[in-house]
Protein backbone atom coordinates (compact mmCIF):
# COMPACT_ATOMS: atom_id res chain seq x y z
CA UNK A 1 0.00 0.00 0.00
CA UNK A 2 1.06 3.53 -0.65
CA UNK A 3 1.68 5.60 2.52
CA UNK A 4 1.37 9.34 2.68
CA UNK A 5 4.33 11.35 3.84
CA UNK A 6 2.34 13.35 6.37
CA UNK A 7 0.56 11.39 9.09
CA UNK A 8 -2.62 13.49 9.00
CA UNK A 9 -3.94 15.96 6.47
CA UNK A 10 -3.90 18.70 9.10
CA UNK A 11 -0.27 18.38 10.16
CA UNK A 12 0.01 22.16 10.35
CA UNK A 13 -2.07 22.08 13.56
CA UNK A 14 0.73 20.26 15.35
CA UNK A 15 3.09 23.08 14.40
CA UNK A 16 0.72 25.82 15.55
CA UNK A 17 2.57 26.29 18.85
CA UNK A 18 5.76 27.14 17.02
CA UNK A 19 4.20 29.46 14.46
CA UNK A 20 4.74 33.20 14.97
CA UNK A 21 3.17 35.79 12.75
CA UNK A 22 5.23 38.65 11.37
CA UNK A 23 2.11 40.81 11.02
CA UNK A 24 1.48 43.11 13.98
CA UNK A 25 -2.10 43.93 14.91
CA UNK A 26 -3.14 47.55 14.54
CA UNK A 27 -2.68 49.72 17.65
CA UNK A 28 -5.71 50.16 19.90
CA UNK A 29 -7.56 53.42 19.71
CA UNK A 30 -7.26 55.57 22.79
CA UNK A 31 -10.42 56.04 24.79
CA UNK A 32 -11.83 59.54 24.90
CA UNK A 33 -12.39 61.39 28.16
CA UNK A 34 -16.15 60.84 27.82
CA UNK A 35 -15.71 57.08 27.47
CA UNK A 36 -13.43 56.93 30.52
CA UNK A 37 -15.88 59.02 32.56
CA UNK A 38 -18.76 56.80 31.42
CA UNK A 39 -16.94 53.66 32.53
CA UNK A 40 -16.18 55.19 35.94
CA UNK A 41 -19.79 56.30 36.32
CA UNK A 42 -21.09 52.84 35.39
CA UNK A 43 -18.73 51.17 37.86
CA UNK A 44 -19.65 53.60 40.60
CA UNK A 45 -23.36 53.01 39.95
CA UNK A 46 -22.93 49.23 40.19
CA UNK A 47 -20.94 49.49 43.44
CA UNK A 48 -23.49 51.90 44.92
CA UNK A 49 -26.34 49.54 43.99
CA UNK A 50 -24.60 46.62 45.69
CA UNK A 51 -23.88 48.62 48.84
CA UNK A 52 -27.44 49.95 48.87
CA UNK A 53 -28.92 46.48 48.57
CA UNK A 54 -26.83 45.29 51.51
CA UNK A 55 -27.86 48.29 53.63
CA UNK A 56 -31.54 47.82 52.80
CA UNK A 57 -31.34 44.07 53.40
CA UNK A 58 -29.56 44.23 56.77
CA UNK A 59 -32.74 44.61 58.87
CA UNK A 60 -34.16 41.45 57.31
CA UNK A 61 -31.00 39.53 58.19
CA UNK A 62 -30.77 40.66 61.81
CA UNK A 63 -32.55 38.76 64.58
CA UNK A 64 -35.18 40.68 66.49
CA UNK A 65 -34.87 39.55 70.11
CA UNK A 66 -37.93 41.48 71.32
CA UNK A 67 -40.24 39.56 68.97
CA UNK A 68 -38.84 36.26 70.24
CA UNK A 69 -39.37 37.32 73.87
CA UNK A 70 -43.00 38.28 73.18
CA UNK A 71 -43.62 34.99 71.40
CA UNK A 72 -42.18 32.97 74.30
CA UNK A 73 -44.37 34.85 76.82
CA UNK A 74 -47.44 34.14 74.70
CA UNK A 75 -46.61 30.47 74.45
CA UNK A 76 -46.38 30.26 78.28
CA UNK A 77 -49.94 31.54 78.63
CA UNK A 78 -49.20 34.89 80.32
Amino acid sequence: MFRRREPVPFAFLAEAERFRSNVAPPPRERSSAGQIAGRWLLGLTIVAALVGSVVVGMPALSLDHSAQAQQSRASQGR
